[in-house]
């Protein structure tokens, strides 16, 4: 039973079926302390419970991170706050935490969630603010640098789930793909004025697709008229070489959002800003460790290690990608394309 804004009760809708599909019929998943059980069912069968995420290769970045008590540390993508809970465990009681995210919606109820579990305001810090800002927030905070960053790129299970988000082309919703939906336009609307070309461009760039001439030709073709994940779908899956369709089943669909996420939320301008900053922002012996998901990112981050490594930045690096654990990628499919890289300041 719930009550509705006139205080009286009402039966909570029910869905069709054994398991619900719409997101917003998922009240069990989305409200895990009061039905742990549903949402222990959900995780043995590989799932991840609607709007939560699960942390993925904690073990290892534990093991590079080497967090130690009153430690000063970073989660440069806070997001469920999966590798941040950890992290505090181990630097708590004296250390800190900053936890940045540029999504409004989540960062309130991630706060929530670690204030629940008993960290403090002089343990954690919750900031609003893109990881491009890291010099400006260390300024604001009169450190001259940190021990641990950790940064878990791309999009989080949470925005992935909620259709009202547009970050996937599998549940209908407006095509927003905004990680600040407070902030610039949507994808729609970059749809509506952005060139062939520059499209096409973009989808090389962004996510190395193969059509991406062809897909950028037919979106076009429909500027104004693409304005949700569904239409986008379409529209993508309509361009594709008709004999050549089932093969490639749904990766070039995946690309296309890929791409367009990117260019909405300046994700490798960022990154590259973070990547630049990131030596000065270390103290002696500090730590960084970074999950991408894609080659783009991975090159990024590749690159600029090497290269902080050669100017003599960082005392050392990883010289072989990290990847998750074959029973990782079994429990939790959605780790699969993980890759974790580190350095080590000099």
């Amino acid at each position: 039973m719930m009550n509705d804004e006139s205080g009286e009760h009402r039966r909570r809708p029910r869905y069709r079926g054994t398991h619900p599909r719409a997101f917003d019929e998922k009240y069990k998943e989305l409200d895990p302390l009061r039905y742990a059980e549903d949402v222990r069912k959900v995780m043995a069968r590989g799932d991840t419970p609607a709007g939560s995420h699960r942390p993925i290769m904690v073990a290892e970045m534990l093991r590079v991170l080497a967090p130690q008590c009153g430690e000063i540390a970073v989660d440069a993508t806070l997001g469920y706050g999966g590798h941040a809970r950890e992290i505090l465990r181990a630097i708590s009681p004296d250390g800190r935490l900053f936890g940045l995210d540029v999504d409004g919606q989540e960062l309130p109820k991630t706060e929530a969630r670690l204030r629940a579990e008993g960290f403090s305001s002089a343990q954690f810090l919750a900031r609003q603010v893109n990881f491009a800002a890291l010099p400006r927030l260390l300024a604001a905070e009169g450190l001259s640098g940190v021990d641990i960053l950790v940064a878990d790129l791309g999009v989080s299970s949470m925005q992935m789930d909620n259709p009202a988000r547009g970050f996937t082309f599998k549940r209908e919703g407006p095509l927003d793909l905004r990680m600040n939906q407070d902030k610039g336009e949507p994808a729609s609307a970059l749809l509506a004025d952005i060139s062939e070309e520059k499209l096409a461009r973009l989808l090389r760039e962004n996510a190395d697709e193969e059509y991406a001439e062809g897909i950028a030709r037919a979106l076009c073709a429909r500027r104004g008229k693409i304005m949700t994940t569904s239409a986008l779908e379409r529209a993508v899956r309509a361009a594709l070489p008709a004999h050549e369709r089932e093969a490639l089943g749904d990766d070039p669909i995946r690309r296309t959002f890929q791409a367009l996420r990117i260019a909405v939320n300046g994700e490798f301008s960022a990154l590259e800003t973070l990547l630049h900053v990131l030596p000065a922002c270390l103290n002696a012996g500090g730590r960084v460790a970074i999950l991408t998901f894609h080659s783009g990112e991975d090159r990024r981050v590749k690159h600029a290690l090497q290269q902080g490594l050669e100017d003599g930045d960082y005392a050392d690096i990883a010289r072989e990608v990290i990847r998750p654990s074959s029973e990782e990628r079994h429990d939790n499919p959605r780790s699969s394309s993980a890759k974790l890289r580190w350095a080590l300041k000099a």
